[in-house]
């Protein structure tokens, strides 16, 4: 999609008054800037303690966004991108932090991809298994995080191998191990971090996935607001935003997005 000039200087900072009430008023009618959080993806977003607030790049771009429109930001935190996904769809947030696939186009608008992230596979030392490509074979039971962009490009494209869900992304190496199955799907950075705690484990070498993660909109609102997101994000690209963001909250297994 064209920035419109017009947009690429909101993104600047550079909007009327009057302008910037409009633009506030449509990402938020509510009067808040409210940004869900999905708390199952370490990449984007976590907390430090159970009951300590979210952190993390998501965070990072919703308030500053927040701060560009001069609205309070309200963090609506969910465990898993299904759930994320939902409460766009049902009107409780005005933007999120995506995965951009054909089965979330509905109810949100998306932006160009701020950060990609790889898919990977996570067996057993003592499995057969050493190549991607041997996975999609009958018998092989794959366990993926439910409703996660993993779930929903697996859905389309295993045709010999079983897929089960486990409830969010963070349990998928739980359900792997408890049940005894195959492989377990998701988040390089992730599936790294269980591996490290519990021996035993092995990555197959390579992704099978590229996630391009983009900021979202709910659908319907003014177009401006959209083409505004748009130059927002291309600016915290280029600007070295999102990499900063990246390096201070110690990320790694993903990188900057190209720019569009």
């Amino acid at each position: 999609m064209k920035i419109p000039r017009r947009a690429a200087l909101l993104a600047l900072g550079t909007t009327p008054a009057l302008a910037q009430t409009s633009l506030a008023r449509a990402f938020a009618p509510e009067g808040k800037l409210r940004a869900v959080i999905n708390l199952g993806n370490p990449i984007l977003a976590g907390r430090a303690s159970e009951s300590g607030p979210p952190h993390g790049v998501s965070v990072d771009l919703a308030e500053a966004l927040a701060r560009r429109l001069g609205l309070e930001v309200e963090l609506v935190t969910v465990p898993a991108a299904g759930r994320a996904v939902e409460t766009i769809r049902s009107g409780r947030a005005d933007i999120g932090f995506f995965a951009v696939d054909p089965a979330r186009s509905q109810g949100i608008d998306f932006t160009a991809p701020y950060i990609e992230i790889e898919g990977a596979y996570l067996v057993r030392d003592a499995s057969p298994l050493t190549r991607l490509e041997e996975v999609d074979r009958p018998g092989t039971r794959i366990v993926v995080g439910l409703n996660s962009a993993y779930d929903l490009f697996l859905t389309r494209e295993i045709r010999h191998a079983t897929l089960i869900r486990a409830p969010t992304s963070p349990a998928v190496v739980e359900t792997f191990l408890r049940e005894g199955l195959d492989v377990a799907a998701g988040v390089r950075q992730q599936l790294e971090a269980d591996q490290a705690r519990q021996p035993g484990l092995r990555l197959l070498p390579g992704r099978f996935m590229v996630i391009h993660q983009a900021m979202g909109l709910a659908a319907g609102r003014d177009p401006a607001a959209l083409a505004y997101l748009a130059g927002f994000v291309e600016e915290m690209k280029a600007s070295g935003f999102v990499a900063a963001a990246l390096a201070r909250h110690g990320i790694q297994g993903a990188s900057v997005a190209p720019p569009r």
